[in-house]
């Protein structure tokens, strides 16, 4: 299939690999599309496991079949979305002709932590952050595990050390979440900040201090 290439500077790399928490990487992606940023997206088989457990999703095994689903879901077509598969190793990401400004891996499972920092670009995944590191782009990922093991940790410190951001889905509760989408919004709006993206979701901390003050006034 025949694929428009976007600009690398407006397009964001997105893997969903098979850790718990898909609510993040679904809520990332709805917010990037509605930003209006392009996105290059990566389901792991885990991932689709994970997907029908947590969220009863079934996602459709075409590229475009599957781009048409998630897209009907995010309620948003600001963006573009393209979706690759595993072993797809003609895509864009696989390449730095053609590195995204960013990727981010959310959440992002143990074992693909590992193959990312021993770099054996075993899959896409893994080529496509290798080619993120090399090429010193933005790398972000948002481990889903507790806890780590002194293995987990010493892949994170690798990957630090090279740059990469560690962006642990452990939400705050200082801004008293009422829902599980205001805790999963909690870790969104950090990688979108660390992206550069512009959002409206959760309050920052001087928000926080000034809603809960009015609140107590009001009692």
């Amino acid at each position: 299939m025949n694929r428009a290439v976007h600009q690398p500077s407006n397009t964001v790399a997105l893997a969903l690999t098979g850790a718990s928490g898909m609510q993040y990487g679904l809520r990332l992606l709805q917010c990037l599309l509605a930003a209006g940023t392009d996105v290059y997206l990566m389901v792991s088989k885990a991932a689709r496991a994970v997907l029908a457990w947590e969220l009863d999703m079934q996602l459709p095994g075409g590229g475009r079949a599957a781009a048409d689903f998630l897209l009907q879901r995010c309620g948003t077509a600001r963006g573009s979305l393209q979706i690759f598969a595993a072993e797809e190793w003609t895509a864009p990401l696989a390449s730095g002709s053609s590195v995204p400004r960013a990727m981010v891996v959310c959440p992002c499972s143990m074992g693909t932590l590992s193959a990312i920092a021993v770099g054996s670009s075993e899959n896409l995944v893994a080529r496509a952050a290798d080619v993120i590191i090399k090429e010193r782009r933005q790398l972000i990922l948002v481990p889903r595990e507790t806890p780590f093991s002194a293995i987990h940790l010493r892949h994170m410190t690798t990957l630090a050390e090279l740059g990469s951001v560690i962006l642990a889905a452990c939400p705050g509760f200082y801004h008293r979440p009422r829902t599980v989408e205001d805790v999963v919004d909690f870790i969104v709006a950090r990688i979108l900040d660390h992206l550069q993206v512009p959002h409206e979701i959760g309050m920052r901390w001087g928000q926080i201090d000034q809603t809960h003050n009015r609140s107590e006034g009001e009692q």
